[in-house]
């Protein structure tokens, strides 16, 4: 049912609304003061809310668990609301004993302990209905793992806390000190009576210490969302039997950081890599595209098993087209360029710019080689991936849908490696090309000596596409420009505002992530632009998987604790 399957989105935003509201009002003490009405409405009537960063972090993580549709999240929330329907029944016969229906220094009425008896009850029904739309799994003992984490870590929360009470008390008494600290530990969920607390900032660093912890707990829980991505042997052979002559990128199917799911028959896959929850298939599937489609249901259900979110990037016409079969939206992200070998020419006026700078470079002594990677000597070889190695400008090797990330491998030789060498015999600038089919070639790596004379690219591109007929290549990839229409389109004459703007703002972010500069690197050669897609399950998702593709590629990195200490020292 429609109804059904939107309950874990419905609950995972009244969740984080609520997690957003506790923890606003908790890093603002005014703010808090001044909501204190709409707090108390809320918390007696409908929702606990208590203004505590840990209980904000809390119920912000059980959100994502739940729009995830992980069934540890189903189940604590069951146990949760049970709790709560005990206590709250509880509390209502208490208060049909006792004349006026309110217990004397109490905070609820007997109407609104019903309301809220009423309220868990139709959650806890919901949730039961509900059910068979939390189904995506953890990994085996993560509960247990969870709860160590979470108990250890509080454990450290509780002592540092009681440690910051005992010197910064304030006008709390010492009989109260340990409740004190249990209570904010534990996210204020029972009330210490009597007056005087300690100051404010012991409070947030002791809920902050907890929200930690949680932080940690569910990261263990729910650890399904990063999956092993390591290309088994026994897959990678399975993948090279089935790659063919359609996917420039079907090559880069074998990297090994990713894994491999078939088609029950075994004639196709899809290769991905879970990112940040996403599951990130890279490419087209590769083998029979009769048999794309069981491939692709194959892991759009593994996907769903695990609550991740499948998207596949860089794909072809073809493969977008069975990614939609599937039930999956598609995006244009950009134009690949492909060199028709047969058709190139230096000759022309449009060949004015690359005709120039390969004489120039010719000029100043440089020669070209260029030699499948078979060829290479041992030694040979680690002199390419140290200069690769050294003239690397980022701190991560970049690429997933259209890099290999591995060089002078043995299992590679049929990889073509095209190298400039100075006057001297050095390398200047080295280029690796993967195989696309029995006769075609794919940019995988491209590096140079910032020292080394302008125009060493278009030289090499030239030298390559002469040198293609002797290694029987008729065609040749090169970079993947993004969203390269909007480049070209929103430079022509009479240009509507929208894609004007488009323009502006490609150009801007170009500042980072050198969007106009690959559609400059590969407008030069005249090439045949072939479009690439973005597949994607839902609209709003498009965020998530499009930080989740920068991370893939490189682009984007989240820095982990020894890389911000060794910053840190700089």
């Amino acid at each position: 049912m429609a109804a059904r399957s939107r309950v874990p989105r419905i609950l995972s935003i009244a969740l984080t609304v609520l997690a957003v509201y506790s923890a606003v009002i908790a890093l603002i003490p005014p703010l808090r003061r001044l909501l204190g009405e709409v707090t108390q409405l809320v918390d007696s009537w409908l929702f606990p809310v208590a203004p505590n960063l840990a209980y904000a972090a809390f119920t912000a993580l059980l959100a994502g668990a739940l729009v995830r549709r992980k069934r540890i999240a189903w189940r604590l929330v069951v146990v949760l609301l049970g709790i709560s329907l005990a206590l709250t029944l509880a509390g209502v016969l208490v208060l049909l004993m006792v004349p006026g229906g309110r217990v004397e220094g109490g905070k609820a009425t007997l109407p609104e302990t019903a309301f809220s008896l009423v309220v868990v009850t139709l959650l806890l029904a919901l949730m039961f209905w509900a059910r068979g739309e939390f189904y995506a799994r953890v990994q085996p003992a993560s509960a247990r793992k969870a709860v160590l984490t979470f108990g250890g870590l509080l454990a450290v929360s509780f002592v540092v806390g009681y440690l910051l009470v005992t010197v910064f008390h304030g006008p709390l008494p010492p009989d109260r000190r340990v409740l004190w600290t249990l209570s904010h530990t534990l996210g204020g969920i029972f009330d210490i009576p009597g007056a005087g607390h300690p100051p404010a900032w012991v409070s947030f660093l002791i809920g902050l210490m907890s929200a930690i912890a949680l932080i940690a707990a569910f990261a263990v829980l729910f650890r399904s969302q990063r999956a092993k991505a390591v290309l088994a042997p026994a897959d990678e052979e399975r993948i090279r039997a089935l790659l063919g002559e359609r996917d420039s990128l079907a090559y880069f199917a074998t990297r090994r950081d990713r894994s491999a799911i078939f088609s029950p028959s075994g004639k196709a896959a899809v290769s991905y890599r879970v990112v940040n929850g996403v599951c990130l298939a890279g490419g087209d599937p590769v083998g029979d595209p009769e048999a794309w489609g069981p491939a692709i249901r194959a892991w759009t259900d593994q996907a769903a098993a695990y609550g991740w979110t499948p998207a596949a990037i860089g794909a072809g016409e073809d493969g977008a087209r069975a990614y939609q079969r599937a039930g999956l939206k598609v995006l244009e992200l950009g134009d690949e360029a492909i060199i028709d070998v047969a058709a190139f020419t230096l000759t022309g006026r449009e060949m004015r710019g690359v005709r120039q700078a390969v004489n120039r470079v010719e000029r100043a002594g440089y020669t070209l080689r260029v030699r499948r990677h078979a060829e290479l000597t041992q030694a040979e070889t680690h002199v390419i991936i140290g200069r690769a190695e050294a003239w690397r400008d980022t701190e991560t090797e970049r690429g997933f849908s259209m890099a290999l990330g591995r060089l002078g491998d043995p299992r590679d030789g049929c990889c073509v490696l095209v190298e400039a060498l100075t006057a001297d015999g050095n390398e200047a600038a080295i280029l690796s090309f993967v195989p696309w089919g029995s006769g075609g070639l794919s940019l995988d790596l491209m590096r140079r000596d910032r020292d080394a004379e302008n125009g060493l690219m278009e030289f090499m591109v030239a030298g390559l596409v002469a040198a293609a007929p002797e290694l029987g290549v008729t065609r040749i990839s090169l970079n993947f420009a993004v969203f390269r229409a909007a480049f070209e389109e929103g430079a022509r004459l009479g240009a509507g505002p929208v894609i004007r703007a488009w323009r502006r703002l490609l150009l801007f972010l170009s500042r980072w992530w050198q969007l106009e500069s690959l559609y400059r690197a590969n407008v030069k050669y005249r090439p045949e632009w072939v479009p690439r897609f973005l597949a994607y399950e839902d609209t709003r998702d498009l965020v998530k998987v499009g930080i989740a593709s920068a991370m893939a590629e490189g682009f984007l990195r989240a820095p982990s604790l020894p890389q911000l200490l060794r910053r840190g020292e700089s």
